[in-house]
């Protein structure tokens, strides 16, 4: 089954200026994002704290795009309840924090929302095979998650284009999203390897202008889709 392939940038408001975050979200929407990655950490599953359930309900309020919460927490099961009152949509849980992935990927389809699920830099993408006809979208991490702003690791893309064979061998359609050090330099060979849901943070804010930066990045990720289906 060939997989129609629509890259979509996901600006990450990690890297935001969260006095301004209405305003940080509405220009990168702008700019081309389509969709808003919420990054949560715990200080537990990893070495941050972040933000929770109250910042999803004020962005709620502010922009009408789907609200994708990426939960690098421990127990996430405790929290999924939370994050669907408060307005999320996309709720994705780490496959190493998630003893019971299947129950927890339930809990999130009961709760009304897309399930995805995450894997870190050093976990193999066959470990998650018979759980990916429940998923809408995983998330491959390209980075050790718990910081904004650092560096790609190469041998994400290997791990990229085995997820996008499988989907093909199994006739699945869930999305494949990438998260960290997607930036202006790396954007081409990440949507070249199959991603499809660009994460980006420091690449979209750090410099202070989110919509000009987006614009860029989308430009370049739908110049690389081009490329790629022109093959």
């Amino acid at each position: 089954m060939g997989h129609k392939v629509m890259v979509e940038l996901v600006p990450s408001i990690l890297s935001a200026d969260f006095a301004h975050l209405a305003d940080e979200v509405a220009a990168a929407e702008r700019g081309g994002g389509t969709i808003i990655h919420v990054d949560v950490m715990d200080g537990h599953f990893v070495p941050n704290i972040t933000l929770g359930p109250p910042v999803v309900k004020s962005l709620r309020k502010v922009t009408s795009l789907p609200l994708d919460c990426h939960l690098m927490i421990s127990n996430p099961n405790d929290y999924i309840p939370d994050f669907a009152e408060a307005g999320a949509n996309w709720v994705s849980v780490h496959y190493e924090a998630c003893p019971h992935l299947h129950r927890t990927l339930e809990l999130i389809l009961h709760h009304g929302m897309k399930p995805g699920v995450v894997l870190n830099p050093a976990t193999r993408v066959d470990l998650i095979e018979e759980i990916l006809p429940m998923v809408h979208h995983v998330l491959i991490m390209s980075v050790n998650p718990g910081f904004g702003g650092q560096e790609f690791i190469p041998f994400s893309l290997g791990k990229i284009r085995r997820l996008a064979r499988m989907r093909n061998e199994l006739g699945l359609g869930f999305r494949i999203e990438v998260d960290g050090g997607v930036a202006h330099d790396t954007i081409t060979r990440v949507v070249q390897a199959g991603a499809e849901l660009l994460v980006a943070g420091n690449a979209v804010f750090g410099a202070g202008q989110a919509e000009r930066d987006a614009r860029e990045l989308l430009e370049m990720a739908r110049a690389a889709e081009g490329a790629k289906a022109a093959l």
